[in-house]
This record gives structure tokens, sequence and C-alpha cells, in this order.
């Protein structure tokens, strides 16, 4: 009977070393993996990407809000997603219509989420130009 709590001690105390080696082998991976030297570094590959697109501006350039209301519409579908998969396994037991009419009243009240951002004109992306000044 006294193996038990050290045996789950045991358990926790790997399962702590393990997490904290996947937190901090990433850094310790690429520190031994990194190239060192005194290569010439050109300033292209010194620069800052966002999506692939060269940037405009300097660092203190102010972002569109388009990104955030991108953000706020995938928050509403990553809800709804967390939501629907215990709904569904739920279905497996014989829930009856109104539980079915429930789940489609909040598709519906999340889905209001992008109706708001299409007439507001969010996923009219548009880029802008930059002239220095």
């Amino acid at each position: 009977m006294e193996q038990q709590p050290l045996l789950d001690h045991l358990y926790v105390a790997a399962f702590f070393l393990g997490g904290l080696g996947f937190a901090i082998g990433p850094f310790i991976i690429s520190y031994f993996l990194a190239p060192r030297g005194t290569r010439n570094i050109s300033d292209k590959t010194k620069q800052f990407i966002e999506c692939g697109i060269d940037p405009i501006g300097t660092a203190w350039v102010r972002f569109g809000i388009v990104y955030y209301l991108y953000a706020l519409i995938f928050l509403a579908f990553d809800v709804d997603v967390l939501f629907l998969f215990p709904v569904a396994m739920a279905y497996n037991d014989g829930l009856g219509m109104r539980d079915f009419v429930e789940v489609v009243i909040f598709v519906g009240i999340l889905s209001l989420a992008v109706i708001y951002a299409w007439i507001k004109g969010v996923f009219k992306w548009e880029r802008k130009s930059y002239s220095p000044q």
C-alpha cells in the first residue's frame, strides 16, 4: 500500500519533466543547430516579413483594423466548433428535436458575426500604398 503514493509522485514528476523538455527542448536544439560565423547577411534576410508581402514603412507602422476583425471572425467559428463537437457526440444518445433546434439557433447567432462583417465590408481587402514623407 505504501508504494502507490510513491508511484503517483513518480508519474507526476515524469510528466512534469516531459513537459519541461517539450518547452525548453526547441530552444536548446535551435541553439546547437543555428549557423555561426561571420557570414555576410544581406539586408533582405534581416527584413521582417508579414505573410510573404514586402513590408511597407518601418516597424512602427500601425496595422489596419482588418487583421483584428478577421481574428474575431475566427474566434466566433472557433467557439462554434468547440461547442458542436460535444453536442455531436451527445446526438448518439438519442436527443430529440428540441435539442436540434437549440443547436441551429446557436449556429445562427454565431453566423450573425459573419453577416455583420460582410455588411461592414471586412472581406474587401484593399492594399494601401505607402509614400515616405
